[in-house]
């Protein structure tokens, strides 16, 4: 009887913990986790960014990509019907909605993924009987790339989107969304906004993001009159001199200190909210490098995106199906000694009309040599 009593205690323990729509428990830690709208993303980073966490973006040159991934995860989050708050001090939050990718049919993406995961299955060699006829196989298929959207469907998480197509006014205004457009919150007249170490934007919007947790209940302090959701927050190029900062200015900036301040404050509202937060960082523009390793010690996961535009890799043919690098810069340790580390940090990423996927990089730079070079 005790082990029956036992047994059940934990199933409803674990369905109380999977209550809350759009999340689900990580397999290596028990974390909570919600997908970013892109579920190769999702896959790299260990099945998806965990409640209380923050990842990071490095921002490329062009910014494109980088707030591709942010409307990725707003757009997410309206399909599984999480609360958001967007800011920006460039794109007005509201213009970012209009933005959002249109959600793919679900028969669409059985399609594709189902014949992928054919392709998948037929590189999947094991066993030794399988390796000596691997020899047959077309060599194409012997180096598809391991990192595929294919890994994922048996048990998909997130979802696809157009990006050819915007996301319907109905679907946007069916969850409740919260903006912060730095211009319209701070005052032209900066006199008496100092606010010690801390950039008075920062300030503003840390306690934007602290009255919407508390006064919604995603602290869990309120009374829970209503289902559990949670808070989805994304941040447009923190850090930019846009937001009043400097950090991109001087090799020693004299906010560097305003803006981990910020960090580690909202880290702290992270972790103790059911809440999740993307945040696209100029970090090229940051001269000290110093700084950039603080930024990043201060967040739970930091990748960075490396455009092809107008460098010599365009050109490549190597490169040819792909438009930038994808890199891995820091994993988050949640509940365990060590982070999930991926299968490869060689990554590559590429953006077409329905998908935006992160591959293995087909093959080392070394390896091709430019014709002027040759001659």
């Amino acid at each position: 009887m005790a082990a029956r009593s036992g047994t059940s205690f934990q199933r409803r323990a674990r369905n109380q913990r999977t209550s809350v729509p759009g999340t689900r428990p990580s397999v290596h830690n028990g974390q909570l986790l919600l997908s970013t709208g892109v579920p190769s993303l999702d896959y790299v980073i260990g099945g998806g960014l965990a409640v209380g966490t923050l990842l990071l973006v490095e921002e490329d040159k062009y910014e494109s990509y980088s707030q591709m991934l942010l409307k990725y995860f707003v757009a997410e989050g309206i399909i599984c019907g999480h609360s958001l708050f967007i800011a920006s001090a460039k794109d007005h939050p509201k213009d970012i909605l209009q933005e959002l990718p249109a959600p793919l049919l679900d028969d669409v993406i059985e399609t594709e993924e189902s014949n992928k995961e054919k392709e998948s299955n037929s590189v999947d060699i094991t066993s030794s009987s399988a390796l000596q006829s691997s020899m047959s196989i077309a060599w194409r298929y012997q180096n598809l790339p391991k990192v595929q959207t294919a890994l994922t469907s048996s048990s998909r998480f997130g979802h696809y989107y157009d990006v050819s197509k915007t996301m319907s006014s109905e679907l946007q205004h069916s969850v409740n969304c919260h903006s912060f457009f730095l211009p319209e919150e701070v005052p032209l007249d900066p006199v008496g906004t100092e606010t010690g170490n801390m950039n008075f934007g920062y300030v503003k919007l840390l306690r934007a993001i602290q009255r919407v947790i508390r006064e919604e209940g995603f602290d869990g302090t309120g009374p829970q009159t209503k289902q559990r959701n949670i808070l989805r927050i994304g941040i447009h190029s923190l850090g930019s001199v846009l937001w009043g900062d400097d950090v991109g200015l001087n090799e020693n900036p004299e906010s560097a200190y305003s803006l981990t301040k910020f960090l580690y404050a909202l880290r702290g509202l992270l972790r103790t909210s059911l809440s999740a937060c993307i945040i696209t960082v100029p970090a090229y523009l940051i001269q000290n490098k110093a700084v950039i390793g603080r930024v990043a010690k201060l967040s739970d996961t930091v990748i960075g995106l490396e455009s092809f535009n107008a460098s010599e890799r365009e050109t490549n043919p190597i490169y040819k199906d792909y438009h930038g690098l994808f890199h891995v810069r820091q994993l988050p340790r949640l509940n365990c000694l060590i982070s999930d580390v991926p299968d490869t940090k060689d990554l590559a990423f590429k953006l077409k009309r329905k998908l935006f996927t992160i591959e293995q990089e087909p093959m080392k730079e070394a390896t091709w040599i430019p014709r002027s070079e040759k001659t």
